[in-house]
């Protein structure tokens, strides 16, 4: 069993394998001179210093050798032959498997504006992106420009603002997050960073970045043509999945590696799992790429499964999470069936005490809950069930989600 990826995911898989019981070798491939490593603490804790290194870790050094894992880093597998049934790595080394799991991530969305390129300007995907950005914000009192209003860019923005920079963040939409999860509830997140003393350009893009005599980023100017000073300026404007490899051995490619439910891709014995497998989902009907931790855990597990022939599907109802300043937020549900969703509020918006519910059809398809804990399963139970829900009993308080 050779995986391709030492990420989450392919992590994930590995375990899985062993946890199953399957007893002959496994390869886990990694390019990074890194073990695999969680990335949601990066953008939150690890930024903000309330976590360590000794958090990142997905399993100690020494669990791979304990579990007969070989793991093999900073050796990027550079091809696969689907017919010889090998994979190539840039060494030179030539590993032959019998079934091969794709869990190759993501990169980064690169932004071409002129003075992309000097020094200041990093992208944030890594683990080495989050260490550079720490050491440089760690003592606070610079002036950093955020692009890209998603969750990364937010993220960012907390953490930043925390260590007691200044922070302005440009974003192509008129409210952060809210192609993510609507512009009222975007509001919410958006208000609170403003009250922390985060400023936000919106919709405004980069039209430059400017520098000095010695190469280093000085400024930012706007679509709007506005300057903005600039120390450290971060580009999070999303990322691409990474399917050079499975493009060149021929595989089906639609916004990442098409699977069906079992995370087969279309060649026979290669499986793809995490931030590149676009999947069928059982529940939706529709196929759908997910870039959040719960999807690589999720999809690793369905993948080793598959790998050993068993009858697996990537079923979970969909995951993630953020903190930003005080605001901790927990969202499940299918957002292709939230976009034309009613939305009802549980609680108070403006106390930053709630839990908002995607209803389609009298169906709860999503649900999120911000400062309010322990509702996970019952907001899950609730999507699973595919009951109808009266709005009005949903979005009070005192009636308990579990007789809903």
């Amino acid at each position: 069993m050779v995986i391709i990826g030492a990420g989450l995911a392919g992590a994930t898989a590995a375990a899985t394998l062993r946890a199953e019981g399957f007893a002959g070798p496994v390869v886990l491939i990694g390019g990074e001179d890194a073990i695999p490593y969680l990335r949601p603490p990066l953008s939150k804790g690890f930024l903000a210093g309330t976590e360590t290194a000794d958090s990142l870790p997905v399993y100690p050094h020494t669990w791979y050798a304990e579990h007969h894992v070989e793991l093999i880093i900073s050796d990027a597998a550079i091809s696969f032959d689907a017919t010889a049934h090998t994979v190539t790595l840039a060494s030179g080394r030539v590993v032959t498997y019998a079934k091969l799991l794709l869990a190759t991530g993501a990169t980064v969305r690169r932004l071409s504006v002129p003075g992309s390129e000097l020094a200041g300007v990093q992208y944030f995907r890594t683990r080495a992106d989050a260490e550079a950005l720490r050491a440089e914000l760690a003592g606070g009192g610079r002036r950093l420009v955020l692009i890209g209003s998603g969750w990364i860019g937010m993220e960012i923005a907390a953490s930043a603002r925390t260590l007691g920079n200044d922070v302005t963040l440009l974003g192509l939409e008129d409210v952060p997050l809210s192609n993510a999860i609507g512009s009222e509830l975007g509001r919410v997140f958006m208000a609170r960073h403003e009250q922390a003393g985060v400023q936000f350009r919106l919709p405004a893009s980069a039209a430059a970045i400017k520098g000095d005599d010695d190469g280093r980023v000085t400024s930012v100017v706007t679509s709007a043509g506005e300057t903005l000073p600039a120390d450290l300026v971060v580009i999070a404007v999303g990322v691409l999945p990474n399917t050079a490899l499975a493009e060149t051995a021929g595989l089906s490619i639609t916004n990442g590696i098409r699977t069906d439910s079992g995370l087969h891709t279309s060649t026979a014995d290669v499986f793809a799992a995490g931030d590149v497998a676009n999947a069928m989902h059982p529940v939706t009907g529709e196929f759908a790429r997910s870039e959040h931790w719960a999807n690589a855990i999720a999809g690793g597990k369905t993948a080793a499964r598959s790998m050993l022939g068993q009858d697996a599907a990537l079923a979970d109802i969909p995951y993630f999470y953020t903190d930003q300043f005080d605001l901790g937020m927990e969202y499940s549900g299918y957002a292709a069936l939230a976009k034309s969703a009613e939305l009802v509020i549980r609680g108070s918006l403006e106390n930053h005490e709630f839990i908002a519910f995607w209803v389609l059809d009298r169906k709860v398809v999503a649900g999120m809950n911000v400062n309010v804990w322990d509702v996970q399963d019952a907001i899950k139970a609730l999507i699973g069930s595919g009951r109808q829900v009266d709005t009005q009993r949903l979005a009070d308080p005192k009636i308990a989600l579990d007789t809903l």
